[in-house]
């Protein structure tokens, strides 16, 4: 896997604007994560009220990944497998956490909108997006758990801070200049629309003759 670059976590805003959309990447180092809109909207509180979240994220990444997990005996959490969630179910509430935590690194899949887009911009923010599915591959990158928070919640809402080692291959799905692979994407099935309707319709006319 040596044509993937390694970037430690929490991501240096460095690294973050060297990468262009479309990079592969590998990640050793410590990542959040949460698959909990509540989770989320407890952060955002914590923004807005100009108290701590539960531990810091000034600099860091908030992945939107569940942890399906387990209680321990000893008081802590045993993670049984890790995946992405999507991401645009927290496209209103990410801008306001970019901006005011400094994060260099959003993540999970189908990508965020535009304020989001603006917000990573402004900031030095890289998007993440994770292979949906691949819990195998996401889990086996785990080394230990560093830190729970919100332990009243659901195992995969909890806010979890994790050691990882080797983690992706994860493609910079948007960039921290505005490039988006998710828009590409979409703008090239617009443009590809026109043709496949006029494919579809003379496929139905000639079904019908």
């Amino acid at each position: 896997m040596s044509e993937f670059r390694t970037i430690r976590m929490p991501m240096s805003r460095e690294d973050a604007r060297s990468l262009r959309a479309g990079d592969m990447i590998l990640v050793d180092g410590e990542i959040v994560i949460t698959a909990g809109l509540p989770t989320v909207q407890r952060l955002v509180a914590c923004a807005e009220e100009g108290r701590d979240p539960p531990f810091p994220l000034d600099g860091g990444s908030l992945l939107h990944l569940g942890s399906y997990s387990q209680d321990t005996a000893d008081g802590g959490l045993e993670i049984l497998y890790m995946n992405p969630t999507t991401s645009t179910r927290f496209n209103r509430l990410m801008p306001g956490l970019i901006r005011h935590f400094g994060l260099t690194a959003v993540g999970g899949k189908g990508g965020l909108d535009a304020g989001c887009v603006a917000a990573m911009k402004e900031v030095g923010c890289v998007y993440l997006s994770f292979l949906g599915g691949g819990a195998p591959l996401h889990s086996a990158a785990i080394e230990a758990v560093r830190d729970v928070a919100y332990s009243d919640l659901v195992a995969h809402y909890r806010l979890v801070r994790l050691a990882v080692r080797g983690l992706g291959p994860l493609t910079v799905g948007i960039d921290a200049h505005g490039n988006s692979l998710f828009e590409t994407l979409q703008d090239q099935a617009q443009d590809r629309m026109p043709a496949i309707l006029a494919q579809l319709a003379k496929d139905r006319a000639a079904a019908g003759g």
